[in-house]
């Protein structure tokens, strides 16, 4: 199986790209914590049906010790019990911000106020430029058709 594009191979992509991932790595510097942002990367792939960053954000968070009933249960995460009332924030604002289309005005008032409760201002700014990058990343991948599994974790950095 091969993908459609090799984004890298192009001129405009490869330059493009170069910046885009950089950006991703700066996301991995920030107040966020780790284990968040890679929930919400996984979620948001999951929503788009995006194989490789969800085969890249599970092996990553699994080689930081995120455990398989967590990973497992990011889908379903309103009905578990395993995530921080931090965490639930977080998916749900991740879900609302990849999903603007299905409510009208974005992401809700009481989602935001919910955040807000748990992050300042610097993690709620990377946590939003996180959904924003992640959706990025999924479209260009679903487009192209990136196969997925054989990532390995550390790759990306």
């Amino acid at each position: 199986m091969d993908a459609r594009l090799n984004y890298m191979a192009s001129p405009t992509g490869g330059k493009v790209l170069k910046h885009f991932m950089a950006a991703g790595r700066a996301l991995k510097e920030t107040s966020l914590p780790a284990a968040t942002q890679e929930l919400v990367a996984l979620r948001v792939s999951q929503i788009n049906g995006c194989a490789v960053c969800i085969d890249m954000h599970t092996k990553e968070a699994a080689a930081a010790g995120e455990t398989s009933v967590r990973l497992n249960l990011v889908a379903a995460w309103r009905e578990a019990t395993v995530f921080t009332e931090a965490e639930r924030a977080a998916l749900e604002l991740a879900e609302q911000g990849t999903r603007v289309a299905d409510a009208a005005g974005g992401v809700s008032d009481e989602v935001w106020a919910r955040a807000a409760k748990h992050y300042d201002e610097e993690q709620l700014t990377a946590l939003v430029i996180l959904v924003a990058f992640m959706n990025t990343a999924n479209r260009l991948n679903v487009i192209a058709q990136q196969p997925a599994g054989d990532y390995v974790a550390g790759q990306f950095h």
